[in-house]
């Protein structure tokens, strides 16, 4: 399967870590690469995980400072600078600077190239803190979008297949926000209702033991999902052809995995999670985006779908590019 790679923070909400324990091989979140600095940014909680192979700290490395570094001097490579820089230099411009809710966040010195640093600072969008750990205080939307576009880069660019994930709407749009010319069609599915989760205030403990206990079923309700998934990104002239290949498969391993959930102790409930599927570049011109349709009911639930336009990826995996929005508050009815 996969790992997800949450973000813009380093702590993910109880509710996406339960969700990565049952639905993934872990959960992974980036961290400062100064120890004082990973002290205190990564809680217990996920070093006891980190102990167990469930939880992977992500290091910004020099494979990504190559990716997100000047790119006027990285003519070569560069796309994803450029779309940084041209999202940052229009943030800086009133009136959209008049609307950042500047100070509101921090960005760690090694989760920036020196050519980011300067820019933001050049731009007035950020401001030295030196405290106990150095970093730069910046709003709230600079924080998303860069550790947004980080994400995907090192979703991108890493033999470990990571899916970011975020709780954040405003985070989730910026790293994929279109931008410049090329633009990727893509469809927005909802997927809650498959992937049930245990009740708030659950404890950890008692997820990892279920894990283990119907890995069996985890893994096979994962592989249907995943399945469909990369077959609508490749066949997404053909939805309703897909979906009457794989609705035996995928409503089996949903009976399966909701049997296993009734036979535990733990009260489950459905959150709302949606999944940003980018597709094939051939659908340009195929795919209008603003339609929203749905394409069916599959294990009883109905998948709505929205399409869209985002930003591509400067290096794209061959297999999927997915991206998913947990949204915590919600809870599907």
């Amino acid at each position: 399967m996969a790992v997800l790679l949450y973000y813009p923070l380093v702590k993910p909400p109880t509710e996406i870590l339960h969700q990565a324990l049952l639905y993934w091989d872990g959960i992974a979140s980036i961290v400062p690469q100064e120890r004082r600095e990973y002290d205190v940014a990564v809680p217990a909680e996920l070093q006891e995980l980190q102990e167990r192979r469930l939880y992977t700290p992500v290091t910004f490395e020099l494979g990504d400072m190559e990716e997100l570094d000047d790119p006027e001097w990285r003519r070569d490579r560069g796309q994803a600078s450029r779309v940084l820089l041209q999202e940052l230099r229009r943030m800086a411009v009133p009136p959209n600077r008049h609307q950042l809710s500047f100070p509101d966040a921090y960005l760690y010195g090694s989760k920036m190239s020196l050519w980011l640093e300067r820019e933001l600072l050049s731009l007035r969008l950020a401001r030295p803190f030196q405290g106990d750990y150095w970093s730069l205080v910046v709003p709230q939307e600079v924080q998303q979008l860069v550790i947004g576009t980080l994400a995907r880069e090192i979703a991108a660019g890493r033999r470990v297949s990571y899916i970011p994930c975020t709780d954040r709407v405003d985070a989730h749009a910026w790293a994929l926000r279109p931008a410049g010319e090329d633009r990727l069609p893509a469809w927005e599915l909802e997927l809650g209702k498959l992937l049930p989760l245990p009740v708030p205030g659950t404890p950890t403990a008692d997820v990892v033991a279920f894990r283990e206990r119907y890995a069996d079923e985890r893994h096979r309700l994962m592989r249907a999902v995943h399945r469909m998934l990369g077959d609508l990104r490749r066949d997404y002239e053909h939805p309703a052809d897909v979906l009457a290949q794989l609705r035996r498969e995928i409503e089996e391993s949903v009976d399966d995995y909701r049997a296993a959930a009734r036979s535990s102790r733990m009260a489950w409930v459905d959150r709302s999670v949606m999944v940003t599927l980018a597709l094939a570049a051939a659908a340009g011109g195929v795919v209008q985006p603003g339609l929203t349709w749905v394409l069916g009911a599959v294990g009883g639930y109905a998948l709505n779908v929205a399409t869209r336009e985002i930003r591509p990826l400067s290096r794209a995996r061959r297999d999927h590019d997915f991206s998913y929005l947990h949204r915590v508050g919600e809870t599907l009815t």
